[in-house]
């Protein structure tokens, strides 16, 4: 097996590894999503301090996973690009030997 080919695989397993990590981050922030809204209706109806400090901590916990999955979507952009460039080699016949 030549580099590319070497480089190709271990580039599969990252993206694997990182569609794993996509996956678990997007269910993550749905979940958080659904409390977000659950607090905020429940500051609005009762307009207590304690909702309203729930609110704004749910708020930042969205915030904080939205970010982290926008990050993973980045690297996997950036994964299958490389991937793609790899294949490209490949296609050439430059096995990286």
């Amino acid at each position: 097996m030549g580099r590319t080919e070497r480089r190709l695989f271990k580039l599969n397993e990252e993206l694997a590894r990182l569609r794993r990590e996509q996956e678990l981050t997007r269910g993550e922030l749905g979940m958080h999503s659904h409390l977000l809204d659950d607090f905020r209706r429940d500051a609005a109806v009762t307009d207590a301090p304690a909702d309203r400090a729930d609110a704004r901590a749910s708020a930042k916990d969205v915030d904080r996973l939205r970010s982290a999955l926008e990050s993973v979507e980045r690297r996997i952009a950036r994964a299958e690009a490389s991937r793609a460039e790899l294949l490209a080699r490949l296609g050439d016949g430059d096995g990286g030997d």
